[in-house]
Parts: structure tokens; C-alpha cells; sequence
């Protein structure tokens, strides 16, 4: 299969993912809870993003946070009219709005974004940008990053940061301690390409399922584990059945902001400045946040719900990693393609990242 099919075939199945809100989550898209604290009907200029799941996760609450500073910083002239819980529907069709310009803004999944961008693939890549520590090192890489952020500028799309809303791991109903313990579970992952290469490659058994079937499919024994984020098994209350967590940490999960270009270089010099600025100090701010979020996640897990936490040796981690560099020689062709309107050109930016992350597989 070319690369740019597996890119596109099966990256999105939004539910899949389990970033869309399902009764999983908080009941209702009711945004009450965080209704701004102003008046915004006399903003000049209104900007509408997406966003398909739910403020209770750090990394998708940014969105509240830059609205409010974002009318702060412009004296009331820009507003941001946020609109998570997939309330605009599921990321591919927002994507196309956004492109077209029915929509000014989106808070994409990492995964979801290589529909249009696959050098956005970068960053889903097992074991190359892995830590909240690691994430921070590669938006501070200068070229590097703001390489990887003109990955859908030939598209009409300009990316200005990320968002994180944790680190990968699996929850399951029996301990896994080891590579031999791992291949005996059934896991669930999303559908997407990157994951379902990553368990090929380390000859595990995963079973693809839309995340409002897991609670049943979990209690019923159809699987015995799944692949997220630890933040996200907690408050959905994941451990009440998966009793153990092995902090694998392979990949981050993470939300690309995006805005039309168009639209954006229609506004004033001030407010492009100043948007940008935001978003960005916004995005450094939940990156934080996120990794609090999960530490305190982590501890609620283990004292409310008895969780265990495991973590594989380094040995057997290295078993992985190298298996699953197989997956990055699989994606490196789309994630190296330069375009017309890059300002720098690499010749394997794969390659220059990985040796900027200390990749060693």
C-alpha cells in the first residue's frame, strides 16, 4: 500500500481514538461550565475552533484559556468562540471546513491532521517524541520545529503549536510486566495506521474498536487492555475495571493548533502578532498543565481505584524500540516530502530530528 494511502485510509475514526465525547466522558456538550466572563458581542473579529473532545483534559481546555487572554491582549477587539465536544463534527469534515474557510480555527489531533499534512505524522512516531520533557525539547528545536509546523502550509493551513494531553500507555486486566506478558493481552487500539504498524511490528495482538464499545468489550473479557493515555483511562473511568497500567510512554497524545491562512492574513498586523503570541504562551501553559494533570491522575488512580503501575525494563524496551523503527522507515517519505513554500529545505528531516531527539533504535 503507496504511503499515502495508509496515511489516509485508516488514520481517522474519530470515536476510535477515543478524543470524541461519548457518555465516557461528561454527560451533554453543554459549554456552561465555561461560558467567558465577558460580554464578547462587540468583538470586531470573531474566530470559530473546533475541537472533538472534551475541556476536562489540560490540553483541550487551552482552547477557554486563549479565548480569555486572547480578548484580554486585544482590548476586547478578537473573540474566540471555542467549540470542543465535537460540536461541529468529527475532525476530517472540519478539516475541509477549515480549508475552505467556513471556520477560522481547529485544535487538531495529531492523528487526524496527517489527513492533510502528513508531516504531521512526525510526532506520532513510537518512541521519537515520547515525554512531556521531549515535546518541550522539540518546539524549543528552532527550524526544526517551525519546519514541521509548515507541514499543511500548502494547504491553506498554518499551524502555530501543540497541545499535549498525556503520554501512551495500556491499561489492563492483568499485569503486564513484560514483552511475554503484553503478547498475550488483547488490546484495543484506535483505528490509525501508525498504531496498528507499531503492535505488527512487536507481534502483539490488537483488536481495532470504536472507544464507546471498550467499558462492555473490557468487563466481558472481548479485550484485556488498551492503548491511551493514562490521563484519559482515569477520568473515564477505565481503572475501575483495568486494574494495572504499564507506563510504556511509546507516544504523546497531542492537538496541533490550526488556523486558515487565508483568513489570517486578512486580519491586522497587530492581531496576527498577537494571536500567535497567545496560542503559543497558551500551548507552553497546557503542556505544563497536562503533565500535572497526569501525575495527579496517576496518584487518584492508585488511591481511589488500586491501580498498579509497571514499567518494562530497559532491556525489553530497547526490544521495542527497535522493532518498531520499522514503522519510521514506513512514514519517512511522506514526513521528509518538501513544498514549494518551505522556507527551509531539508533532505531527511526525519532523520535530522531523530538525531536532534537522541533517537537511537
Amino acid at each position: 500500500m503507496k504511503l499515502k494511502g495508509i496515511f489516509t485510509v485508516a488514520l481517522i475514526c474519530l470515536v476510535g481514538l477515543g478524543l470524541v465525547v461519548t457518555p465516557a466522558f461528561a454527560a451533554g456538550p453543554s459549554l456552561d461550565a465555561w461560558k467567558p466572563a465577558f460580554d464578547p458581542s462587540g468583538a470586531k473579529y470573531k474566530i470559530i475552533v473546533s475541537n472533538v473532545s472534551h475541556p476536562v483534559l489540560k490540553g483541550v481546555y487551552t482552547g477557554f484559556a486563549i479565548r480569555d487572554e486572547l480578548w484580554k491582549r486585544t482590548n476586547g477587539r478578537m473573540y474566540l468562540d471555542y467549540k470542543p465536544f465535537s460540536m461541529l463534527g468529527g475532525e476530517v469534515e472540519v478539516l475541509n471546513q477549515l480549508q475552505m474557510g467556513a471556520i477560522q480555527g481547529m485544535a487538531c489531533s495529531s492523528v487526524a491532521s496527517t489527513n492533510l499534512g502528513p508531516r504531521f505524522g512526525l510526532v506520532n512516531l513510537p518512541f521519537l517524541i515520547n515525554s512531556f520533557e521531549k515535546l518541550d525539547k522539540f518546539t524549543k528545536s528552532g527550524k526544526l520545529y517551525d519546519h514541521f509546523l509548515m507541514g499543511m502550509d500548502h494547504q491553506g493551513i498554518m499551524a502555530v503549536d501543540i497541545a499535549s494531553y498525556g503520554n501512551y500507555g495500556w491499561a489492563t486486566t492483568v499485569p503486564v510486566k513484560t514483552i511475554d506478558d503484553a503478547k498475550k493481552v488483547k488490546f484495543r487500539i484506535a483505528e490509525a495506521a501508525v498504531n496498528k504498524l507499531s503492535y505488527q511490528a512487536w507481534g502483539f495482538n490488537p483488536v481495532v474498536m470504536p472507544w464507546p464499545d471498550v467499558p462492555v468489550a473490557l468487563k466481558q473479557g472481548v479485550i484485556t487492555g488498551l492503548d491511551h493515555t493514562l490521563t484519559v483511562c482515569s477520568i473515564t473511568k477505565k481503572f475501575e475495571v483495568a486494574k494495572y497500567f504499564t507506563e510504556l510512554n511509546y507516544a504523546q497524545g497531542l492537538f496541533i493548533w490550526l488556523f486558515n491562512k487565508a483568513w489570517y492574513n486578512k486580519l491586522p498586523a497587530d492581531l496576527q502578532k498577537i494571536l500567535v503570541e497567545t496560542v503559543r504562551d497558551m500551548c507552553a501553559e497546557a503542556r505544563v498543565a497536562a503533565k500535572q494533570q497526569e501525575m495527579e491522575q496517576r496518584a487518584a488512580a492508585a488511591e481511589k481505584a488500586g491501580v498498579e503501575f509497571f514499567q518494562l525494563s530497559d532491556k525489553e524496551m530497547m526490544v521495542l524500540i527497535k522493532q518498531a523503527d520499522t514503522v519510521h522507515k514506513e512514514f519517512a517519505a511522506e514526513i521528509n516530502k518538501n513544498y514549494s513554500g518551505d522556507k527551509y529545505m531539508p533532505k531527511d528531516f526525519l532523520k535530522e530530528v531523530q538525531n536532534y531527539m537522541g533517537y537511537k533504535p
